[in-house]
C-alpha cells in the first residue's frame, strides 16, 4: 500500500469518528452505550467477587449460569417491543431498570443483606442489559444513511465498547482496592441512569414500518425473529460463531477470577487487572478496526475476531505467568473489537429491518445462554482436570470453528458488496437520499434489472405506469408531446409522476443508447417513498419541478389500474 492509499485509509478512519460526533442523535446513542456497558463490566467484576467470596469457583460458575438463563428466555419475547415502536424509548426504560436494580443491590451489599437477593437483582439487571444491545443495534441503522456510515457507527460503538471493557473492570479494581463492592455497584447504577438521560434526548423521523398488531402477541412476534434467522444460512452462521465466542466469554468470567487468585496469586484486584487487559486490547483493536470501514472484507475479519477470542486463552494454559496472561488477554480484546465491527454490521445488513430488533434479540438470547454454559463448563472442567487443561480445551473451540467457516464468510462479503452498489445507485436520486439505510436497502432488494436496446421506447406518454426506473448505464431522451424536454444519464430516475399522482405517463422515454435500468414495482416504490415524510417531501418537490418545466397538453384524469 502506497503513501496515497495510506492517507486515504487514514482519512476514512478519521471520518468514521467525526461523522458520529457531528450527528447529535448518533452521538447521544453512542455515549449512552458507553455508559451502559461501563456499568455492565464494573457490575460483572464486582458480582464475581461477591460470588467467589461466598462459595468459591463453583458458586462463581453457577451464578454466571443462573444470571444468564432468565435473559436467554426473555430476550426473544421482549425484543419485539423494539420493533413495534420507537427503539430509543425501549432503551430509556431498559437503562432505568438496570440503574434501579443495581442501586438496590448496592444497598443490600452495604447492609450485609442476604446474598440471594443480590443474585436476584443481578439477574434482573442482566435481563435489562440483554435487551439493551438488540434495541441499540436496531436503532443505529435508522440513524444512518449508507452502509459505510453504518460500518462507521459500529466502529465507534466498538471503540466505546472497548473503552467500557477497559474502564469498567479498571474502575472496579480501583474501587475494590480502596473501598468495597457496594461502591462499585453504586457507580454502575449511576452510569446506567446517565445512559437513560442521553437516550431520552434522541430525536429523529421514524422510518416506515408495518403497522403493529393492536394486541401484542409477543410469542408469535418472537417466532418471526427466529424464523428470519432460520431462513438465512448466513445469519445462522454468524449467530452460531457468536454463540461459540460467548461461551468462551462466559468461561473467561470464571478464568479471570480463578487464574488471578489461584494460578497467579494476585488477589481480588488481579481479577480487575486481567479484565482490564482485555479492555486495553479492545481499545487498540477498535482503533485498528476503524481502518476496515469500506474494505468489503468484514466476513473475513469477523472470522479473525472469533479466532482471537479463543487462541490467547488456550496459550495462557501453556504459559501461566502474569505478564504472559496480561499480554495474551489483550489479544482477546482485539478479537472483541473485530467482532463488534464486522458481526453487528453484517447482521444489520442481512436481516430485514421489520424484525431487526428480534433478530438481535435471538442473538442476545444465544449469547446469554452461551455465557452461562461457558461459565458452568469452565467451573466443571477446572474441578475435574485443573485450570491449565480448562484453559487449553475451551480456548481451542473458537479458532477451530473460525477456520472451518472462513470461505462462507468471504462469500458473504461479496453479497453485501453488491447490495452496497445498488444502494449507491439509488442514493443518486434526490428523493431517495433522505431514506435511512434499512429503508433504502428494502428498495434495493426489490430492484429488477431491465435492458433496453438503443432506439427502443422504455415508457410511452399516455401509458399506465407500473414501475419506477433508475438508469444504471446509458443515455435516454424524455419526449413530451413529440419534443425533447430532458436528457437522462446514469443515476437519473424517471416514472415517478404516474405512480405518485396516480395518472398516466406524462412523457415518453426513449433509449438514445443501450440502457441498463433498475426497475422498482409501483407498490414497493409508493409505500416506501410516501411512508417516510422527508422522502415524500423530496418526491413532491421533484414532481412539481418537472411539471413546472413540462406538462402534457391533454393530461388524462383517468386513474390507472392498480398494479
Amino acid at each position: 500500500m502506497g503513501p496515497g492509499a495510506g492517507r486515504t485509509r487514514l482519512g476514512e478512519a478519521a471520518a468514521a469518528f467525526s461523522s458520529n460526533w457531528r450527528n447529535p442523535n448518533l452521538r447521544r446513542a453512542q455515549l449512552s452505550f458507553l455508559g451502559a456497558w461501563t456499568a455492565e463490566w464494573a457490575f460483572t467484576v464486582a458480582l464475581g467477587v461477591v460470588a467467589y467470596d461466598h462459595g468459591g469457583a463453583l458458586a462463581l460458575g453457577l451464578v454466571g449460569l443462573l444470571r444468564m438463563l432468565p435473559s436467554a428466555l426473555l430476550a426473544p419475547l421482549l425484543s419485539p417491543f423494539a420493533d413495534r415502536g420507537r427503539r430509543e424509548r425501549v432503551l430509556v426504560v431498559v437503562s432505568t431498570v438496570r440503574g434501579i436494580a443495581t442501586a438496590v443491590a448496592a444497598v443490600m451489599v452495604a447492609l450485609s443483606g442476604p446474598v440471594i437477593v443480590v443474585y436476584v437483582l443481578a439477574a434482573l439487571s442482566t435481563i435489562a442489559a440483554t435487551l439493551f444491545r438488540p434495541a441499540h443495534s436496531a436503532l443505529l441503522p435508522t440513524l444512518c444513511r449508507t452502509g459505510h456510515e453504518l460500518a462507521s457507527a459500529n466502529v465507534v460503538r466498538g471503540l466505546l465498547d472497548s473503552v467500557a471493557t477497559l474502564v469498567g473492570p479498571l474502575l472496579a479494581a480501583v474501587l475494590l482496592a480502596v473501598a468495597d463492592v457496594s461502591v462499585v455497584f453504586t457507580v454502575a447504577a449511576a452510569a446506567s441512569f446517565w445512559a437513560a438521560l442521553l437516550l431520552a434526548r434522541v430525536r429523529y423521523a421514524a422510518p416506515p414500518r408495518p403497522a403493529a398488531r393492536p394486541r401484542p402477541d409477543l410469542m408469535k412476534e418472537a417466532v418471526e425473529g427466529i424464523r428470519a434467522v432460520m431462513q438465512s444460512r448466513d445469519l445462522l452462521l454468524i449467530l452460531g460463531l457468536a454463540a461459540a465466542q460467548s461461551l468462551t466469554r462466559g468461561a473467561l468470567t470464571v478464568f479471570s477470577v480463578v487464574v488471578a487468585i489461584e494460578l497467579l496469586g494476585t488477589g481480588d484486584p488481579g481479577v480487575g487487572a486481567l479484565m482490564a487487559a482485555v479492555g486495553v486490547g479492545a481499545v487498540l483493536g477498535s482503533l485498528g478496526a476503524s481502518f476496515l470501514v469500506g474494505t468489503g472484507r468484514l466476513g473475513g475479519w469477523f472470522a479473525v475476531g472469533v479466532a482471537l477470542w479463543g487462541l490467547p486463552i488456550a496459550l495462557i494454559g501453556v504459559f501461566p505467568q502474569e505478564a504472559a496472561a496480561l499480554g495474551l488477554l489483550a489479544f482477546v480484546g482485539v478479537g472483541n473489537a473485530l467482532i463488534d465491527v464486522a458481526g453487528f454490521t453484517l447482521i444489520a445488513r442481512l436481516a430485514p429491518d421489520a424484525v431487526l430488533a428480534r433478530v438481535f434479540g435471538v442473538l442476545e438470547s444465544l449469547v446469554a445462554v452461551s455465557i452461562g454454559v461457558g461459565a458452568i463448563l469452565a467451573s466443571a472442567v477446572i474441578a475435574w482436570f485443573g485450570v491449565e487443561v480448562a484453559l487449553v480445551s475451551i480456548g481451542l473451540l473458537c479458532p477451530i470453528l473460525a477456520l472451518a467457516s472462513w470461505w462462507r464468510l468471504r462469500r458473504m462479503d461479496g453479497a453485501v458488496g453488491a447490495l452496497d452498489d445498488e444502494v449507491a445507485l439509488l442514493r443518486r436520486v434526490p428523493m431517495f437520499r433522505p431514506l435511512p439505510l434499512p429503508t433504502i436497502e428494502q428498495l434495493a432488494r426489490g430492484l429488477e434489472p431491465v435492458s433496453v436496446p438503443a432506439g427502443e421506447t422504455v415508457v410511452a406518454q399516455g401509458d399506465i405506469g407500473d414501475h419506477y426506473y433508475v438508469i444504471e448505464s446509458g443515455q435516454a431522451e424524455v419526449l413530451g408531446d413529440g419534443r425533447i424536454v430532458a436528457e437522462l444519464g446514469p443515476g437519473d430516475g424517471f416514472g415517478e409522476i404516474a405512480l405518485l399522482r396516480r395518472t398516466r405517463r406524462t412523457a415518453t422515454v426513449l433509449a438514445r443508447s443501450a440502457l441498463r435500468l433498475q426497475a422498482l414495482g409501483a407498490d414497493r416504490f409508493v409505500s416506501i417513498v410516501l411512508g417516510y415524510l422527508p422522502s415524500a417531501e423530496a418526491a413532491a418537490a421533484g414532481v412539481d419541478d418537472q411539471l413546472g418545466r413540462f406538462a402534457p397538453r391533454e393530461p388524462s384524469d383517468e386513474p390507472p389500474a392498480s398494479s
